[in-house]
C-alpha cells in the first residue's frame, strides 16, 4: 500500500514561516507558528494591549486576523509552487471571552484542498483549553498577476 500524499506542496517549517512575520500584521500582533504537522498548522498569540477591546478581552477582529493568517499560510504551503493564494471569505463564531494576559493557541486544519479553492478551519482556544473562536477561511488558488 502506498503512503498518502503529503498536504504540503512547499517546504514549511515553523522557523521558516516565522522568519517572514516581522514587519507584517501577524508579526506586529505576536502570532507565532509553533508546529507544522501532516494535519495542519498550530500557532500561539499573546493577548495583551495590542489585542483587546475596551472591555479588556480579546477583540473578535484579532481572532479573525489570527484565523486568516493561519488559513492563508496553510493554503499557500499546500498550493503548487508558482501559485498565489488570496482570501475569498472569512467568518468567525466567538464562543468564549479571552481576558488580557492569556496566550491563545490556534489549530488550523483543511476542510477542502482543491485545485482552485481551499477551505481551512481554525479553532482558537483559551489557556484553559476552552474553545474561544471557530473560524473558516475560503481561499482562491490562482496564477499571480502578470507583470506588465
Amino acid at each position: 500500500m502506498s503512503e498518502p500524499a503529503s498536504l504540503w506542496r512547499r517546504p514549511a517549517t515553523p522557523d521558516a514561516i516565522n522568519a517572514r512575520m516581522p514587519g507584517t500584521t501577524p508579526g506586529l500582533l505576536g502570532i507565532r507558528i509553533t508546529a507544522v504537522t501532516e494535519a495542519g498548522l498550530e500557532a500561539e498569540m499573546p493577548v495583551d494591549e495590542r489585542h483587546i477591546q475596551p472591555a479588556g478581552i480579546l477583540h473578535g477582529g484579532v481572532s479573525v486576523v489570527l484565523s486568516e493568517t493561519l488559513g492563508s499560510l496553510a493554503a499557500t504551503c499546500s498550493s503548487p509552487p508558482g501559485q498565489m493564494v488570496v482570501g475569498l471569505e472569512v467568518n468567525a463564531n466567538h464562543l468564549a471571552v479571552v481576558p488580557k494576559g492569556q496566550v491563545v493557541t490556534a489549530t488550523c486544519r483543511p476542510l477542502h484542498v482543491g485545485r482552485s479553492t481551499q477551505v481551512w478551519q481554525t479553532e482558537i482556544r483559551r489557556a484553559d483549553g476552552k474553545l474561544a473562536c471557530v473560524s473558516r477561511l475560503t481561499a482562491a488558488v490562482m496564477d499571480p498577476p502578470s507583470k506588465g
